[in-house]
């Protein structure tokens, strides 16, 4: 069985509901899932995990959220190397820049992406939320 860790930020609740949708996602295909908030996920816990779903939204001129998740996504990156990855958030405005270039962060430090990565503008509508249970499939 699979051990996968959904380690994500949200203040407005839309991440945290496609987060809830990969959760599900990977539950059905027989993972075994923990849940993390960015605060409480570090690079030491990598180990413990086959495969993981990062979710953060767009911030401020489409970036991941400065405070908390950045800072800890960039200490565990160097351990990801080898592990099923995927990624995942909603954004307000803008294209989905940020998911680009965290895609790119991602690809320049030898982590390869498991499954396309999803986005949703504003609340995840159905599609997205199909989408996410998809992405949780994948890293089952």
């Amino acid at each position: 069985m699979s051990k996968a860790a959904i380690v994500f930020w949200s203040a407005t609740g839309n991440t945290e509901a496609m987060a809830d949708a990969v959760k599900a996602g990977a539950q059905e295909a027989g993972a075994e899932v923990s849940v993390f908030s960015a605060s409480d996920f570090s690079a030491d816990m990598v180990a413990d995990f086959d495969a993981f779903a990062f979710g953060c939204p767009a911030m401020g001129d489409e970036v991941l959220e400065e405070d908390e998740f950045q800072p800890m996504f960039d200490a565990v990156l160097p351990h990801l190397s080898g592990k099923k990855i995927a990624l995942f958030g909603s954004y307000g405005w803008g294209d989905g820049q940020w998911m680009r270039d965290w895609e790119d962060v991602c690809s320049a430090a030898g982590v390869t992406l498991a499954c396309d990565s999803v986005i949703a503008n504003e609340a995840p509508d159905d599609e997205a939320v199909a989408a996410c249970k998809a992405l949780g499939t994948a890293l089952a």
